[in-house]
């Protein structure tokens, strides 16, 4: 695919930046924007002139030090998605891409597409923080557990234990592992009496998780 882009370009902080435009042709549709950018930049590079500065560090869409306004919408079109994972089947063959540096009077321009970020950095040093919603699973620590609920979890685990001494039969290892079943064991006596067969919890190893329970 051909594109059009045209690349905020600016020399230094105190100099006068202004629009230019590079033709970006023979891109392939899966690489990212910044893959799309490497390439421009290459080909700069091979006639002897400058290449466009822009921040990139992760390229996974974690970091989001390569935040740039395409289009006029920060990191482009595509919702939640950093300019990293914006992929060029995002836009039509033909098209024309405005790239301009995020600007803001706290994070001015350093060259082209980069910014200054230390008035950032600074409030992370700090340890300050702001409240971002990610998406991001509840860390599993954090989630509250019934005490009967975990109980019946560390009785299992040192049922279980004891078990592996023995072979065990089909049917008996069908209800370990099922999640139905293992869902309704929700106690020691349950356990016992479901692997009565295997003949594993008597004498000294049902001693054993009496003495568990008593801690």
């Amino acid at each position: 695919m051909k594109v059009l882009l045209h690349v905020w370009r600016q020399a230094g902080p105190a100099a006068a930046g202004k629009l230019v435009d590079y033709e970006a042709h023979d891109i392939s549709a899966d690489m990212s924007f910044l893959e799309m950018l490497d390439v421009v930049n290459e080909r700069l590079i091979s006639k002897g002139e400058v290449p466009i500065a822009f921040d990139h560090d992760c390229r996974e869409g974690i970091c989001g030090s390569c935040g740039m306004m395409i289009n006029g919408a920060a990191h482009g079109p595509m919702k939640q998605t950093t300019a990293c994972q914006l992929h060029m089947r995002s836009f039509r063959d033909g098209d024309e891409i405005w790239i301009e540096p995020w600007r803001a009077k706290a994070f001015p321009v350093i060259k082209d597409l980069v910014v200054n970020r230390g008035a950032f950095d600074r409030i992370i040093q700090a340890g300050g923080f702001v409240s971002a919603p990610t998406g991001s699973a509840q860390d599993g620590n954090a989630i509250p557990i019934a005490k009967h609920a975990a109980d019946a979890c560390s009785d299992w685990s040192v049922y279980w234990g004891l078990q592996t001494r023995e072979k065990q039969p089909f049917w008996c290892r069908f209800i370990f592992f099922s999640p139905v079943a293992s869902c309704k064991v929700s106690s020691l006596r349950t356990a016992l009496v479901c692997a009565h067969s295997t003949k594993s919890v008597e004498g000294h190893d049902a001693g054993m998780v009496a003495s568990h329970r008593s801690r």
